[in-house]
C-alpha cells in the first residue's frame, strides 16, 4: 500500500505541476511503466484497466474534435452572444443565461468542451464589455462551476459518466432517464447559490450593444446550418446505439470524424492541422493514470472503500446516496476525480449496491470544485486562463469552491431518492 501510494502521489503531483512542460500523458504513462516495473500492478492488468477506459478515452477525443470544428464555425461564439443579446442588458439576466449556456455546452460537447471552447470566448467578450475585474472573476469563476456541475445528464457529458457505464454496463437512455431529475436539481442549485454568492459583484447594467451582431461572427454559413442537423442526428445516433449495444465511442468520435470531412469539404476547417491539435495525450492520460490507480485497488484500497459503503448502506438508502456522493466528492477533491471514479466504481461492484453508480457520478463531477486539483476540466480551465493572463491562486479558488459545492452537490443527491 506505501508502495502503490508514493507512486500515485508522484504521478498526480507531476501531473498537476507539469514541470517543464512536461505533457500530463508523458507522465501518467511513465506512472504505469513504473507501477509494472515495481510490480505494483502486471501486464495483464494494464489490458484490463484498457479494456475499461478505451471506449471513455475515444469518446472524449470525438466530443473534443466536433468541439473543436463546431468553434472553427463561430458555433460557440454566436451562442455566447446570443445569450448576452437576450439579456437585454441586464447584469443578472446575463448572469444566470451564461450559465444555462455553460449547462447545455457542458451536456452535449462534456465539461471539458466547456473548458476549452467557451471559457475563452466568455473572457474576450467580457473584456470586449469593458467590465471591471470582480465582476469578470464571477463570471469566470461561475462558467468554470457550471461545466462541472451540469455535466451529468449524459453519458457522453463527462468522462467520468461514460468511464462508469461501462464499468456497470449502464444503458445511454437508462442513465439518461436515472440523472434526469438530479442533474436538473443540479442546474437550479448551481445558479441560485452561485448568483446568491456572487449577487454583489454583477454589474446591474452591460451595455451588451457594444457587442457584435451574432451572425457576424459565423464563419461558414452552411456549415452552421449542418451543425443543427448533425447535432440532432448524432444525439438520435447515440439512442440508436444503445438499443444495439454499441459502444458509445463508435458514434461520438465517428461522428465527429464525419462532420470533420464535411466541414473540409465545404473549407470551414483545416482537417489536418485539427486533428493535430486535438487532445490526444488524454488517452495516454487516462490509460496511464488508471494504470497507476489499479495499484492502489491491488494493495486493498479498494476492500476499504467497500467497508465505508457497506456500512452507509446499513443506515438505509438515503445514507448510502448521500454518503457515496460526498466520499466520492471528497476523495475527487483529493486525489483527482479520475482515479477516483474507478476505485469508487470497483469498490462500489464489490458490494453489490450498483445503484450507488450515480451518486458516485454525481460527487465524482461536482465534488472537484472544492479545490483546483479535482478534475482535468479544472486544470484545464485554469490552463486556459493562465495563457490569457488571468491568474486564479488556490486559496482564491477553495474560497469559492468550498463554499458553493456543498449545498450544490447535496441538492443533486436528493434526485436520486
Amino acid at each position: 500500500m506505501i508502495l502503490a501510494s508514493a507512486l500515485f502521489f508522484v504521478t498526480l503531483v507531476l501531473v498537476i505541476w507539469q514541470p517543464r512542460g512536461l505533457s500530463i500523458g508523458t507522465t501518467a504513462v511513465a506512472g504505469a511503466l513504473a507501477a509494472v516495473a515495481l510490480g505494483v500492478v502486471s501486464v495483464d492488468d494494464v489490458w484490463t484497466v484498457t479494456g475499461i477506459v478505451w471506449d471513455a478515452t475515444l469518446a472524449f477525443i470525438g466530443i473534443i474534435l466536433l468541439s473543436m470544428v463546431l468553434d472553427e464555425i463561430g458555433f460557440f461564439e454566436w451562442a455566447a452572444i446570443k445569450m448576452a443579446k437576450l439579456s437585454g442588458g441586464s447584469g443578472n439576466r446575463m448572469f444566470v443565461y451564461i450559465l444555462l449556456l455553460g449547462a447545455l455546452v457542458a451536456a452535449f460537447f462534456a465539461n471539458d468542451g466547456a473548458a476549452l471552447i467557451l471559457t475563452p470566448i466568455l473572457l474576450a467578450k467580457m473584456k470586449h464589455l469593458k467590465m471591471n475585474p470582480v465582476a469578470v472573476f464571477a463570471f469566470l469563476m461561475a462558467g468554470g462551476f457550471i461545466g462541472d456541475s451540469a455535466s451529468n445528464p449524459l453519458v457522453i457529458s463527462n468522462l467520468t459518466n461514460i468511464v462508469t457505464a461501462g464499468y456497470f454496463d449502464l444503458g445511454f437512455w437508462e442513465y439518461a432517464k436515472t440523472m434526469f431529475i438530479p442533474n436538473l436539481l443540479s442546474v437550479i442549485a448551481s445558479v441560485a447559490v452561485l448568483w446568491l454568492y456572487f449577487r454583489k459583484d454583477i454589474p446591474l447594467n452591460v451595455d451588451v450593444a457594444q457587442l457584435p451582431e451574432p451572425a457576424s461572427v459565423i464563419k461558414n454559413k452552411t456549415m452552421f446550418r449542418l451543425s443543427w442537423l448533425f447535432l440532432v442526428l448524432l444525439t438520435v445516433g447515440y439512442f440508436i446505439g444503445d438499443y444495439y449495444r454499441l459502444p458509445v465511442s463508435l458514434f461520438a468520435l465517428g461522428g465527429a470524424v464525419v462532420f470533420l470531412l464535411v466541414a473540409a469539404h465545404y473549407k470551414a476547417v483545416k482537417p489536418v492541422m485539427t486533428v493535430k491539435a486535438a487532445p490526444w495525450h488524454v488517452v495516454w492520460f487516462s490509460i496511464g493514470l488508471y494504470v497507476v490507480v489499479y495499484g492502489l485497488k491491488n494493495a486493498g484500497l479498494t476492500e476499504h472503500v467497500a467497508a465505508w459503503i457497506e456500512a452507509m448502506a446499513r443506515h438505509g438508502d438515503a445514507a448510502a446516496v448521500i454518503g457515496t456522493g460526498f466520499l466520492s466528492a471528497v476523495m475527487s477533491s483529493v486525489m483527482n476525480n479520475m482515479p477516483t471514479i474507478m476505485i469508487m466504481d470497483i469498490a462500489i461492484g464489490e458490494t453489490g449496491h450498483t445503484s450507488l453508480a450515480y451518486a458516485n457520478i454525481l460527487g465524482a463531477n461536482l465534488g472537484p470544485k472544492m479545490t483546483p486539483i479535482g478534475s482535468l476540466a479544472t486544470l484545464l480551465w485554469l490552463h486556459v486562463l493562465a495563457q490569457k493572463g488571468v491568474k486564479i491562486g488556490w486559496g482564491e479558488y477553495m474560497k469559492v469552491g468550498l463554499v458553493i459545492t456543498p449545498p450544490v452537490l447535496l441538492a443533486a443527491l436528493l434526485g436520486l431518492l
